[in-house]
């Protein structure tokens, strides 16, 4: 099973840093996060899948950008039990 959620990243954000979620104009959820890097090369791209994974406490292998990959708004996926996936992004976002 896989965890499927939206991301809106900013890159050259300073710091490396989940920064809770953010509704858009239609009303869609995404998790805000930036990065450090910038957008070249992936670079940018590569900085997510490293926070994200080391925030759900998953490998690296078991995140994905599903698309969006040249967007500022992303889908990710992260395999792994869906529950406990849930449970990890909410204490994040909580914070």
């Amino acid at each position: 099973m896989a965890l499927r959620f939206r991301v809106r990243l900013t890159p050259k954000g300073g710091r490396d840093q989940i920064e809770g979620w953010w509704t858009d104009s239609a009303g869609q959820a995404a998790l805000k996060a930036r990065v450090a890097a910038p957008p070249e090369d992936g670079k940018a791209n590569t900085a997510l899948i490293d926070l994200l994974a080391r925030a759900r406490e998953v490998r690296k292998s078991d995140v994905r950008i599903a698309s969006g990959a040249t967007s500022r708004l992303k889908t990710i996926e992260i395999e792994g039990d869906e529950t406990q996936l849930s449970a990890r992004l909410e204490q994040v976002t909580a914070r």
